[in-house]
C-alpha cells in the first residue's frame, strides 16, 4: 500500500505547473586550434552532440572560447572567422556544416519565425553511417569515426529512456548484434558477435567488457543490469578490444557514459509511470535526477535515484500462487565534480543497486502458457556497489586521466532440486532431465534418504570484489595523427559457495575461490599515411598471477591435498592493426585484426577442484560503411568477420548434475552484420539491422571427450548466440502546436539457439519475434509518455536453462513479458 500511494503522490507532483525554460548558459573553456581537436572540448563542456559534415572541415583553425554562454553562442564565436557554420538538429545535437558562398545583391528580410519539426539522431547501430560526424571516445584518442575502422554503435542517452527505463533491455531491444541469457535481472551474461560461453554464473571471465564512462563494471561476474537514468550516451565496440581493454573484451565492450555535473545552476528532473501486464500484476516506477552547484568554483554534485517494481506473470498451480516472479530494483548513483584549477578535475563518485527477485521467471515446457510446478521459491538477488576516483587532466593538445575504482558485488540464488511429485514420472521412473544430482551421494555423509514428499533446494553465493585503476595520457586525433599510451592494475576476488538443503537439512557442497592479479600496458596509435589512407597499430602486454582454492571440500580430500589449492603467471601479448581507405567522401573501406584472452582459474568438478586454462581470440574483419546525410539521405554499413578461438572456456554437466567449467578445446566463428538507415524526410528514420553468426567447435579437447562419448554428433555450434537477428524500427517526430510528437515502433527477430556445450544442455530456444511501440507529447520540460511492448502477447522462449537440478521434467522455457502497457509523465526544473 505504501509503495502504490508513494506512485500516486509523486505523479501528483510531477503534474504542477511548470516555469518557462530560461534561456540555459555554460560555462566553457576552449583553447583555439584544429576543429578536430576543438570539438570533443567543446561538446563535453557544453553537454551536447556536435557533428561535422564535411571531413575537410576537421582542419579548420577555430578560435578560442571561454566565459558563460549559451551554447548556441558559443559554436558561434568558435566558428567565427571560418567558412563554417552550425545547424542545430535537436535539442542536444548541432551539426557543423560548411557555409554556402555568399551570393546576396541585397539585403533579405528575415523571415518569419515558424516551428518546425525536429530531426532525430538515428539511435541504433546504424549512426555508424554518420561517417564524419561521430567522435568516438571509446578508441581512447577522440577518434573520428570516419577514421575509426570497424563498427561502432552509438545509442543516445535519451533515445534509451524514451518509453521507460529498461536498464540492459534497452540497449538489447535497439541492437541485433547484442544478446544476453535471460536467467533475471541481475543475474545474465552478454555476448557480442557469437562470441559466447556458457549460460551459468561461475567463475570464468564475461565474454563483453562493460564500463561506466572509463570504471570497468565487472570482471568475472554477471552483468550488474545498471538502471540508464541520466546517461548521456552508449557505445558499443566489437570486439576483441584486446589492445586497447584487456582481458575479458572478446566479443567486445559496452561502454555507458553518465551525464557529467554542471555547475552552471541548479536542475531537477523526475519520471513516474505505472504499467499493466497482461496475465500479470501492475508495476510502477519512480527516479529523481538533481544537478546542484556547490560553492562558486566550479564544483558540482549530481545525483540519480530510482525504484521500480515489474509486476509478475509466471503462476505456480502446485504452490497456489499466482504472478510469482515479480522484481523490485532499488539504486542511486552519485558523482561530485571539483574543478581543481589550471585544467584539473576531479570526480569522486559511487553506485549502489539492487535487484530482487521474488522467484524465477521460467516456466514448465510442458504446462500450461505461463505456468511452473515448483515444490519451493526460487528467488534472487543481487547487490552491486561502486566507488570511484578520477582525476583528469587538460593541457588542450595532451590529456591525462587516472580511473580509479572498488567493486563489491554480490549474488545470490536458490534452485529447486526437488524430485518430480507422483504421477509425474515416467514409466521407466526416470524424466528427461536437464540434469540430475547424485542425491544418495550428497546425502551419504549424513546417512538421509531423500523422500519425493520433502522440497530439495540448492542455494549459490557469489561474493566479487574487485580493485582498478588505469592511468592514460593521450594526445586526441588531430592533424592526421593521435596516440594513447596508458597502464592499468586489477586485482579480483571472486568466491562461490555452494548448499544442498533437504527440509530442515543442509549440506555444504564443495564451492571455488579464484584470485587474479593483472598488470598491464598498453600503447596504440593512429596516422594518416596519405589524403583517405589511414593506419593504426598497438600492442598490450598484460601479465596476470592466478590463485584459487576449493571451498568446503571433505575432509579425507583437503587432507590429501588432491586438486584444492592451484596458483600460476600468465603473460600475453595482444597486438592490433588496422587500415583504412576513404575513396569517397562518403564511403569507407576497413580491414583490422585482433586479439582478445581471458585467463583460466579453478571450477569445481563433483568433489574435486578442476583448473581450466586461459582462452584466445584472434579476430580478421573487413567492412565497408557508405553515407551521406546531406545529399542521399542514406546511411549503410556491412561487416564481414572471421574469429579463431583456441581452448574455449565453456560450461558443461557433470557426473553430479551440476555446472562445471573446463577448456572444451578450439572452434571457428564467422559473422555478418549490416545496418541501413533512411531519412526520407527531417522528421522520419526508417532503420533496418540484421546479424548471421555460423560458428562450430571443431576439435574437443581429451578431458571433454568422454562427456560427448554418447551422443557426438551434438557438438553442434557455440551456445546462446542466435545464428540470425534482424531488427527494425521506424522513427517519426513532429510538432503538434507548441509541443513534439514522436513515434517509434520498432520489432526484432531472434534466430534459434542453443543453450550449452554438450548432449545434456543441448536444448533449444530463440525463434520468436518481439515488439513494441513507443509515443511521448511535451517539450523538454514537460511530457507524456505511453509505451506498448509484446505488441502481439507472444510467448517465445528467450532461455531453456530454469533449474539444471530436477529429475523427470520435460525442459523448461523463460517466455517474453505479455504484453505491458506503461503510461508516464516527467518533468524538469
Amino acid at each position: 500500500m505504501e509503495t502504490r500511494l508513494g506512485f500516486v503522490a509523486a505523479a501528483m507532483v510531477l503534474c504542477l505547473p511548470v516555469p518557462a525554460k530560461a534561456a540555459e548558459e555554460r560555462a566553457f573553456d576552449v583553447r583555439g586550434g584544429s576543429l578536430s581537436a576543438v570539438v570533443p572540448v567543446i561538446s563535453r563542456q557544453g553537454g551536447v552532440s556536435i557533428s561535422v559534415a564535411d571531413a575537410r572541415l576537421w582542419k579548420a583553425r577555430v578560435r578560442s572560447v571561454r566565459g558563460r554562454m549559451p551554447v548556441d553562442e558559443a559554436i558561434r564565436r568558435l566558428l567565427a572567422g571560418t567558412d563554417a557554420h552550425a545547424v542545430r538538429v535537436s535539442a542536444t545535437s548541432w551539426r557543423i556544416e560548411r557555409r554556402p558562398a555568399p551570393q546576396r545583391s541585397r539585403a533579405a528580410p528575415a523571415p518569419r519565425q515558424v516551428p518546425q519539426p525536429r530531426a532525430r539522431e538515428p539511435a541504433n547501430e546504424v549512426v555508424a553511417a554518420a561517417a564524419d560526424t561521430i567522435i568516438v571516445t571509446a578508441s581512447k584518442t577522440d577518434l573520428p569515426y570516419s577514421h575509426f575502422a570497424g563498427v561502432v554503435t552509438q545509442l543516445d542517452g535519451g533515445e534509451l529512456a524514451f518509453g521507460g527505463e529498461r536498464g540492459m533491455d534497452s540497449i538489447l531491444s535497439r541492437t541485433a548484434t547484442v544478446s544476453s541469457t535471460h536467467l533475471g535481472s541481475g543475474r545474465n551474461k552478454l555476448f557480442i558477435r557469437g562470441i559466447a560461453d556458457s549460460s551459468f554464473t561461475g567463475p570464468t571471465q564475461a565474454t563483453v567488457g562493460q564500463y561506466l564512462g572509463d570504471i570497468r563494471l565487472s570482471y568475472n561476474a554477471p552483468d550488474p543490469d545498471l538502471r540508464l537514468y541520466d546517461i548521456d550516451n552508449v557505445e558499443i565496440l566489437e570486439g576483441p578490444q584486446g589492445t586497447l581493454y584487456g582481458a575479458g573484451s572478446l566479443g567486445g565492450i559496452i561502454r555507458v557514459i553518465p551525464k557529467a555535473p554542471d555547475p552552471r545552476g541548479p536542475t531537477v528532473q523526475a519520471i513516474a509511470g505505472a504499467s499493466l501486464t497482461r496475465h500479470g500484476d501492475p508495476g510502477g516506477d519512480i527516479a529523481g535526477i538533481a544537478n546542484l552547484p556547490v560553492g562558486e568554483d566550479g564544483h558540482a554534485l549530481r545525483l540519480v535515484g530510482y525504484m521500480i517494481t515489474d509486476g509478475g506473470y509466471i503462476d505456480n498451480p502446485l504452490r497456489g500462487q499466482n504472478d510469482v516472479n515479480r522484481v523490485h530494483i532499488r539504486g542511486g548513483r552519485g558523482t561530485l565534480r571539483l574543478d581543481a584549477g589550471d585544467g584539473w578535475t576531479v570526480d569522486i563518485g559511487g553506485i549502489y543497486q539492487s535487484n530482487t527477485s521474488d522467484d524465477a521467471q521460467y516456466a514448465d515446457k510442458d504446462a500450461p502458457p505461463l505456468t511452473r510446478r515448483s515444490m519451493i521459491e526460487q528467488p534472487a538477488k543481487a547487490r552491486y556497489g561502486l566507488g570511484t576516483l578520477v582525476v583528469m587532466k587538460d593541457w588542450g593538445d595532451l590529456r591525462f586521466q587516472s580511473s580509479n575504482a572498488f567493486i563489491d558485488h554480490r549474488l545470490f540464488e536458490r534452485f529447486d532440486a526437488s524430485l518430480p511429485v507422483a504421477g509425474e514420472l515416467d514409466g521407466s521412473g526416470s524424466g528427461n532431465a536437464v540434469g540430475t544430482v547424485d542425491v544418495e551421494r550428497l546425502f551419504a555423509p549424513i546417512d538421509i534418504t531423500p523422500s519425493r514428499d520433502v522440497p530439495r533446494r540448492l542455494e549459490q553465493h557469489n561474493a566479487t570484489r574487485m580493485f582498478a585503476s588505469e592511468n592514460r595520457l593521450w594526445r586526441p586525433y588531430h592533424d592526421g595523427f593521435g596516440w594513447v599510451a596508458g597502464a592499468s592494475f586489477i586485482t579480483n576476488r571472486a568466491r562461490q559457495e555452494r548448499e544442498y538443503a533437504y527440509g530442515p537439512l543442509h549440506t555444504p557442497l564443495p564451492g571455488v575461490t579464484n584470485r587474479i592479479t593483472e598488470w598491464t600496458g598498453y600503447a596504440e596509435a593512429t596516422k594518416e599515411l596519405l589524403t583517405g589512407l589511414v593506419a593504426s597499430g598497438g600492442l598490450r602486454l598484460s601479465h596476470v598471477r592466478l590463485g584459487g582454492m576449493a571451498e568446503d571440500v571433505p575432509f579425507a580430500l583437503a587432507q590429501a591435498g588432491r586438486a584444492t589449492t592451484a596458483s600460476r603467471h600468465e603473460t600475453d601479448l595482444l597486438p592490433s592493426a588496422s587500415l583504412l581507405a576513404m575513396p569517397l567522401d562518403n564511403l569507407r573501406l576497413y580491414a583490422r585484426y585482433q586479439e582478445g584472452f581471458r585467463p583460466g582459474g579453478l571450477a569445481v568438478d563433483g568433489n574435486f577442484v578442476r583448473r581450466f586454462r586461459n582462452d584466445r581470440v584472434q579476430t580478421w574483419e573487413a567492412g565497408v560503411r557508405f553515407g551521406d546525410r546531406k545529399q542521399t539521405l542514406l546511411d549503410a554499413t556491412l561487416s564481414l568477420s572471421h574469429s579463431r578461438w583456441r581452448n574455449i572456456q565453456a560450461d558443461f554437466i557433470d557426473s553430479n548434475g551440476f555446472p562445471t567449467t573446463a577448456n572444451i578445446g578450439d572452434g571457428r566463428i564467422t559473422s555478418l552484420s549490416g545496418a541501413l538507415a533512411m531519412r526520407p524526410t527531417d522528421a522520419l528514420t526508417l532503420e533496418l539491422g540484421a546479424v548471421y553468426n555460423h560458428s562450430r567447435v571443431d576439435d574437443l579437447s581429451p578431458e571433454i571427450l568422454p562427456v560427448f562419448a554418447a551422443t557426438p554428433a551434438r557438438l553442434g555450434r557455440i551456445p546462446n548466440v542466435a545464428s540470425h537477428a534482424v531488427r527494425g524500427s521506424v522513427n517519426y517526430a513532429t510538432m503538434i502546436g507548441d509541443e513534439d510528437f514522436r513515434i517509434n515502433g520498432w520489432a526484432n527477430y531472434i534466430g534459434p539457439s542453443r543453450l550449452g556445450i554438450g548432449p545434456v544442455l543441448g536444448e533449444s530456444q530463440g525463434d520468436y519475434i518481439d515488439t513494441g511501440l513507443a509515443m511521448r507529447v511535451g517539450n523538454d520540460r514537460r511530457g507524456l509518455s505511453l509505451t506498448l511492448t509484446n505488441l502481439f502477447d507472444s510467448r517465445g522462449n528467450r532461455f531453456s536453462l530454469g533449474t539444471p537440478f530436477v529429475e523427470g521434467n520435460a525442459g523448461f522455457l523463460t517466455p517474453l513479458r505479455p504484453r505491458t502497457l506503461r503510461i508516464a509523465v516527467d518533468v524538469a526544473y
